[in-house]
């Protein structure tokens, strides 16, 4: 009989970001095949999916405070059992690193973006001093005190290879799986019902974007590919979901200033992600730089035309264009006549989504990313 294997999850938090809805969607399935899981999490947001793993009798231990509070309690909890110390995000990694250090538990750090890439340095919210900072105690603490990493794609590895000096042989790339049954099925019934929900014609051309509004999603591009085409385009929409941040102030006002107020919808974080790609004609996503594209994924499930920026991670999950549009970064010109060809041309949308839902079906299904990281934590606690 296979030994069950006990894994320690060290979160920054249970927010609504992809590696939180990842991790919460893939824990029945790892529970399955014989993994049991225990998450740890330092603090606690209004938003995302404790409640809903409280409530679906997780155990969850929230341990923000003082750091060194945090991590003697951190350490408690690794020695009461765990196998596998599973850490992610900069700050969880740090802290459940250092509390596992001296114990026989192995050290396994999931890489979820790429941090450290010139277009993050040159993010001008980001003080030099602090990502150099932040760096140098990640590469100290990754290859001193982390047995294995996971990372998304092979752009995410290569970043820390470059950057953290990790050494490749010691990274696995396992993508991280969305689930079918949460986002639902397509159809003509479920995109009329959303639609009327969200006050947009039968007849709209639905443009959807899914992200928090922050630089890095780089929604201010989409805004400005939408002002190129809208007036030849009279029933066109942007519909865009995520919370606010840093760049909702200015895209509001661009959003005025262009003339797209009465044909820009920003609903906020939504739950019911499934439900607008339904009611979408195209799913866009422009992003400055990602680590995989969670949003992108769900659109290949649910059958939506896709155009991504040529990220390295994006280009990686779309396969370099045979799978969904590419364009530069940052160039609204070409994002624009990405959306228009995908618009007027159905043909051609249709054999991207043919691509796409294979795609999915082979590399980004919630289940072979469960057997592969449950493969990975027994390959690591042997």
């Amino acid at each position: 009989m296979t030994r069950e294997i006990r894994v320690l999850h060290v979160i920054n938090s249970l927010g609504a970001g992809g590696a939180e809805v990842s991790l919460a969607e893939m824990l029945p399935l790892l529970d399955d095949l014989g993994i049991t899981n225990e998450i740890v999490c330092l603090e606690v947001k209004p938003e995302g999916v404790h409640r809903q793993l409280e409530e679906a009798g997780r155990r969850i231990h929230v341990v923000g405070g003082h750091p060194v509070t945090s991590a003697r309690r951190i350490r408690q909890l690794i020695r009461a059992g765990t196998d596998i110390v599973h850490t992610t995000l900069f700050e969880a990694d740090v802290f459940g690193r250092v509390a596992a250090a001296g114990l026989p538990a192995r050290v396994l750090t999931s890489l979820v973006n790429t941090t450290y890439d010139g277009v993050r340095r040159a993010d001008s919210a980001i003080p030099t001093w602090k990502l150099a900072t932040v760096k140098q105690i990640d590469a100290v603490t990754a290859r001193r005190l982390t047995d294995r990493f996971h990372a998304l794609t092979s752009a995410v590895k290569e970043s820390a290879v470059e950057h953290l000096g990790v050494p490749p042989d010691s990274i696995t790339v396992i993508e991280r799986g969305r689930s079918r049954a949460r986002l639902g099925e397509p159809s003509a019934a479920r995109r009329a019902a959303v639609r009327a929900r969200l006050d947009l014609d039968d007849d709209a051309e639905v443009v959807l974007n899914i992200g928090r509004q922050e630089p890095q999603k780089d929604q201010a591009a989409l805004l400005r590919a939408m002002a190129e085409i809208a007036p030849t385009r009279p029933r066109l929409v942007l519909v865009q979901a995520g919370r606010e941040g840093k760049s909702s102030p200015g895209l509001r006002e661009l959003a005025v200033r262009a003339g797209l107020a009465g044909r820009v919808r920003f609903l906020g974080h939504r739950d019911d992600v499934g439900d607008l790609l339904a009611a979408a004609d195209v799913f866009a996503f422009p992003s400055v730089y990602e680590g995989l594209g969670g949003s992108v994924i769900e659109a290949m499930a649910m059958a939506v035309p896709i155009v991504v920026s040529d990220a390295p991670a994006l280009v990686e999950v779309v396969e370099h264009g045979r799978a969904g549009a590419v364009v530069p970064v940052g160039d609204h010109e070409a994002l624009a006549a990405a959306l228009q060809l995908l618009l007027d041309d159905r043909a051609h949308a249709a054999q991207l989504v043919s691509q796409a839902s294979r795609v999915f079906l082979d590399r980004f299904t919630l289940e072979r990313s469960a057997e592969r990281m449950a493969a990975l934590y027994r390959e690591l606690a042997t």
